[in-house]
């Protein structure tokens, strides 16, 4: 499937989950950094959809734009232009603060570390998005 595709699929999941919770949802008229905002009643967020990838006991995403030029591949930060991260998967929606977030990628586990390991690890489960929208 093509990567512009799926990433319009996510979006739209991410809307409609917001939605079917009762919050407005914006999209820009023009180009933004931003796919939509979302309205809770008490504040507008800027959020940026970006589609995860599985991978073993976890998945990922990136945090960053990539853009093919002429010059090779171009990557772009994202800063005070949103205030967080939206990513489904598997039925559910997640929502990270961009200050949480790495300047490449940001990984959420869905299972514990074969080690034991809780230290500087970022579970999915303390980041979906109705209980994230209720802290």
């Amino acid at each position: 499937m093509d990567t512009n595709l799926k990433g319009t699929i996510t979006e739209l999941k991410c809307k409609t989950y917001f939605l079917e919770l009762g919050y407005m949802v914006s999209t820009p008229e023009s180009p933004a950094r931003y796919d939509f905002i979302l309205d809770t009643g008490e504040k507008l967020l800027k959020i940026q959809v970006k589609t995860s990838k599985s991978e073993e006991d976890k998945f990922t995403f990136e945090t960053c734009s990539s853009h093919i030029t002429r010059n090779g591949a171009s990557r772009r930060s994202y800063s005070e232009e949103i205030d967080y991260f939206c990513t489904w998967f598997e039925n559910e929606c997640y929502l990270i603060p961009i200050e949480e977030c790495g300047p490449r990628g940001k990984s959420l586990r869905i299972a514990p570390t074969k080690n034991g390991q809780v230290k500087n690890i970022c579970f999915a489960k303390d980041y979906i998005a109705k209980e994230v929208l209720c802290r």
